[in-house]
């Protein structure tokens, strides 16, 4: 059992399936650049997207890392074609809205493609939502979960991370948050350190006690 005050969600792999529309611009991208497609898709997932293009275009000015960003983001924020909800995102966010638990979306998207896959899931808009543009230093560094807790007015170890991807697990271990992992790699790293690895959000059993705290059970 673990007990809380809040949640942060990842968004992207954690509550909404963009991994079509995703895979279609980086794919392409990669075509672009003459890189393999596979090499790119096996680094950006949980990444913000500059820091990929960063890695990818070593030898490029800044300001054509820049471009190449406006375009990417353009493309991912105007095909929202396949982007839908996972299971039990709607229902949990829905829940935690009418308990009155505090809860954000700390995304490593930027506003333009965060919130459109946001509204592409029919996912609730959160009071709180930390993009890519908020924070110094993306995932896997802690900077965007150390934000969300303090939007929500919280102290880290108060806050549950939710993540699927790697770079967002290690992020939320950092802030010194309790982590979730929901469909992560096996090979992940430390996630031996989470506080539960599920297959589903569906897992999950959240209430709130008369004290204030949150209590969030895995269901068997």
């Amino acid at each position: 059992m673990v007990k809380c005050k809040g949640f942060l969600f990842d968004l992207d792999g954690t509550l909404v399936d963009s991994l079509p529309a995703v895979e279609r611009a980086w794919v392409n991208w990669a075509q672009r650049f003459d890189i393999s497609p596979q090499e790119v898709l096996g680094f950006i997932h949980g990444k913000q997207a500059i820091t990929s293009l960063r890695h990818f275009m070593a030898g490029a000015s800044e300001e054509e890392i820049q471009q190449e960003f406006l375009r990417l983001e353009k493309i991912e924020s105007e095909d929202t074609d396949g982007v839908t909800a996972l299971p039990g995102a709607v229902e949990l966010l829905t829940h935690l809205n009418e308990a009155g638990i505090p809860w954000a979306i700390v995304t490593s998207g930027s506003v333009p493609v965060a919130a459109a896959r946001r509204l592409a899931g029919g996912l609730p808009e959160p009071e709180v939502f930390v993009t890519a543009e908020r924070v110094a230093r993306g995932k896997p560094e802690p900077d965007a979960y150390l934000l969300g807790a303090q939007l929500l007015g919280l102290e880290p170890e108060e806050c549950v991370v939710v993540e699927d991807a790697p770079a967002g697990i290690l992020s939320g271990l950092a802030a010194g948050c309790h982590v979730i992992a929901v469909n992560a790699p096996a090979d992940t790293p430390r996630l031996e350190h989470v506080d539960y690895a599920l297959k589903s959000l569906t897992e999950l059993l959240i209430q709130k006690l008369p004290d204030g705290n949150v209590e969030v059970l895995r269901k068997h």
